[in-house]
């Protein structure tokens, strides 16, 4: 049937499922509704089980970060590495028109995700969204976040690796640092490279020709060249293919739906996927 979920999947979700609620919440319900958008074209919200309400995005949260938690505690996430970049998804006609009025969800209020420009972006081409993201060396994301196509990739960098959070499954302080970060010339800002300082991360940006020439041209005032690990950069491939891997998705490669907290749960939906393929 559509949206069947193996075994595995399906039991790995329900200790995170609330209970409760007064809601009836079966495990294949909300496989299939969590799962119905990233394997069809496109599934409106009353193509979906009753049970996959507007919290949805924040249950997918607590299952990406309970699967990463395993991953760490057993050893199978990558921490050498991690890779910063942005990818930018076509918009369907029908992810636009959207409520101007905030969504409520339930007690809890307007979704943590909702943004009122519903991550939208117009230009010549069309309707974009962007996807930024941070992945591991084993091509699984870490964190991720949704802005309109135009957004610059380094307006956000701060915000994507503030997210990198993964708890640990006996308790104490989730680790927020990997070793090194890579990213490519989107990302050279002095200020990224400060922040970067700031909490003691390594990274491997390399500098952007005109900031090199600016440098030069200042003389003794333009500082020190930047250190780079060329070896380390030669894996900012990793960051593409995760992407690459996302974009299998359907439903992430074209967004189809309207507000920007339920595509945010659609792209988290996908890396719980790729998280438990591994």
């Amino acid at each position: 049937m559509p949206g069947h979920l193996k075994s595995s999947p399906i039991d790995t979700s329900c200790p995170l499922e609330p209970s409760g609620s007064g809601r009836s919440h079966t495990p294949r319900s909300l496989a299939v509704g969590r799962r119905a958008p990233i394997r069809s074209d496109s599934v409106p919200d009353r193509g979906r089980p009753n049970s996959y309400g507007s919290s949805a995005s924040r249950r997918s949260e607590r299952m990406l970060s309970a699967v990463q938690a395993d991953a760490d505690a057993e050893g199978r996430l990558d921490w050498s590495q991690a890779g910063v970049d942005s990818t930018s998804c076509r918009a369907h006609q029908h992810a636009a028109g959207a409520r101007k009025a905030a969504p409520v969800s339930g007690p809890k209020g307007v979704p943590i995700h909702h943004r009122a420009d519903e991550g939208l972006g117009r230009s010549r081409g069309g309707l974009t969204s962007k996807i930024h993201l941070a992945c591991e060396g084993r091509l699984r994301p870490l964190a991720l976040l949704v802005t309109p196509g135009q957004s610059h990739d380094g307006t956000v960098f701060e915000a994507v690796v503030e997210q990198i959070r993964v708890h640990r499954r006996g308790g104490g302080r989730p680790r927020t640092r990997p070793d090194v970060i890579s990213a490519d010339k989107a990302y050279s800002p002095r200020r990224i490279r400060s922040y970067l300082r700031r909490r003691q991360i390594p990274h491997a940006i390399p500098e952007k020709k005109d900031q090199a020439r600016h440098r030069v041209a200042r003389g003794s005032a333009g500082g020190r060249p930047p250190s780079f690990d060329r070896a380390a950069y030669k894996r900012r491939n990793e960051v593409e293919r995760t992407i690459n891997k996302l974009k299998g998705f359907r439903a992430v490669a074209t967004r189809y739906d309207k507000r920007a907290y339920v595509f945010h749960g659609t792209v988290t939906v996908a890396a719980i996927r790729l998280w438990l393929r591994a």
